[in-house]
């Protein structure tokens, strides 16, 4: 009998955290780099994929419609892969994006960009309308990003999302966030020497020849299968 009831208790208290350690959500892990960059996962995954990406570009826009799903689930999630974000710059539309995406920390910009990638069409087509008639010369960034987030209507998509317009003008104002912003930009283009997006690089090596999520995942399985 006391046999019997150290196991009920084992099975009570002892397995079910065992499992939960097993089924850790390395989702909820985020973390900011030392140059700014944003990851996501297990810190000691043994892969390390790093996207460079725009958030004005529609091929970026495609893989995250067609990727971030099964790259979340299978391997960020699980621990297998952690995964880094570095931002290349094409215009000012990119810059202001960004830089409300990152406003509110890592977790917030895992969050909240397949959303903005979801709307780009809409924000970026009414950012040039907008832009055709709108008076920016002589502003200052601090001055002419959050005229084209309200313009873009990046201001009511992300206060939708839980980013205040307040608190949005304020990340825009942020010259060292901004120049942070550019400095990921610069090393993206030219210490690393990528020119297009999306480009993914696996444990600090480009991705060749990658153009979609089946051609990233075939990758991505070798390199956790690699000893």
């Amino acid at each position: 009998m006391r046999r019997l009831l150290l196991a009920f208790l084992a099975a009570l208290f002892l397995m079910p955290g065992a499992a939960m350690a097993q089924a850790r959500d390395w989702t909820k892990v985020t973390s900011r780099t030392a140059d700014g960059a944003f990851v996501q996962g297990n810190p000691a995954a043994k892969v390390k994929l790093t996207e460079y990406l725009s958030l004005t570009c529609p091929h970026c826009a495609h893989f995250e419609a067609q990727g971030i799903a099964p790259l979340t689930a299978k391997y960020i999630r699980t621990g297998l892969v952690s995964y880094e974000v570095r931002h290349i710059l094409f215009n000012s539309f990119d810059l202001t994006a960004s830089a409300m995406a990152r406003c509110n920390g890592p977790a917030f910009f895992f969050a909240v960009t397949p959303v903005v990638f979801a709307q780009q069409q809409q924000w970026v087509a009414q950012g040039v309308a907008w832009g055709k008639t709108a008076k920016m010369d002589g502003l200052t960034p601090e001055q002419a990003l959050p005229k084209i987030a309200a313009g873009s209507g990046l201001h009511a998509l992300f206060a939708k999302r839980g980013l205040p317009v307040t608190k949005a003008n304020a990340c825009l104002m942020n010259r060292k966030e901004i120049e942070v912003l550019a400095g990921l930009a610069k090393d993206a283009q030219e210490v690393r020497g990528v020119t297009s997006t999306p480009t993914f690089a696996i444990n600090g090596k480009i991705a060749e020849g990658v153009a979609d999520w089946a051609a990233l995942e075939m990758q991505l399985k070798a390199a956790i299968a690699a000893k």
